[in-house]
């Protein structure tokens, strides 16, 4: 490791959690976040800052005026472009080290799982159940841990699904017949920024403690917040065994 990375990594690299072994971690590790919205964002500058070696992002949208007061990557000049190319542009400005790879959504299943199959981990930081079965089956195809958030109002939760190591997958949380079509939107019902932010940054955190193998294992457990009074509690999410997406699959 460089003297210029053990500078710009110092008050990651003294925490004997991490140290420069740990730090070499990040640097050969790699994420793959799909959307880039409210949760995506403070991901993917909180992975990218960490060393991470490799982002891959997705998404199809351009930034809107509407986008601003969440979205932490944007600014007022980047209205109007695509949020790949914007990212991309502030991501490399905050940390050249990381490369960053972009792939124009929305991605089709066999893209979907080729993005999947080419990094160690997966963040869901999309905004519509049809994506998130999507990317979950992906994930469990390509035997990848996918840390999955979401947000409303005042709401947020968090998810950590690693079938490959026997956990439930998103699916066994929520099945296919659940309703999606009927989902509520921020459009619609509304975020706080900050609320989908904290969101946001615990699928960063959640990342890098995966990677470095850091702290209690929270695979297979979702993670619930009320942002009005700040209570929180965790959640076992039980395997599914008739699970049309996991169940045939052996850890």
């Amino acid at each position: 490791m460089s003297t210029r990375s053990l500078a710009r990594y110092a008050r990651q690299i003294v925490l004997r959690e991490v140290g420069v072994n740990g730090q070499q971690v990040l640097r050969d590790s790699s994420a793959l976040i799909v959307g880039l919205g409210g949760l995506g964002t403070p991901a993917a500058l909180y992975l990218a800052g960490a060393g991470l070696g490799r982002l891959v992002l997705t998404d199809f949208d351009r930034v809107h005026a509407s986008n601003l007061h969440r979205q932490v990557l944007y600014r007022g000049e980047h209205v109007g472009q695509d949020k790949l190319d914007s990212a991309r542009e502030q991501l490399e400005a905050l940390n050249p080290d990381c490369a960053v790879e972009c792939r124009t959504g929305p991605l089709d299943a066999a893209a979907l799982l080729d993005a999947a199959r080419s990094v160690d981990v997966v963040l869901d930081c999309t905004d519509n159940f049809p994506s998130r079965f999507a990317i979950n089956r992906a994930c469990v195809t390509a035997r990848k841990p996918l840390v999955s958030g979401a947000a409303i109002r005042f709401e947020g939760q968090l998810a950590i699904f690693d079938s490959a190591r026997g956990t439930a997958c998103y699916a066994c949380l929520f099945p296919s017949s659940s309703g999606g079509e009927a989902q509520e939107t921020c459009e619609e019902a509304g975020i706080l920024g900050p609320v989908v932010g904290t969101i946001g940054t615990r699928q960063a955190l959640a990342t890098l403690k995966l990677l470095l193998g850091l702290g209690d294992d929270a695979r297979g457990t979702l993670w619930v917040w009320d942002a009005l009074t700040d209570a929180s509690r965790r959640l076992s999410i039980p395997r599914d065994p008739r699970c049309p997406v996991c169940g045939n699959i052996s850890p």
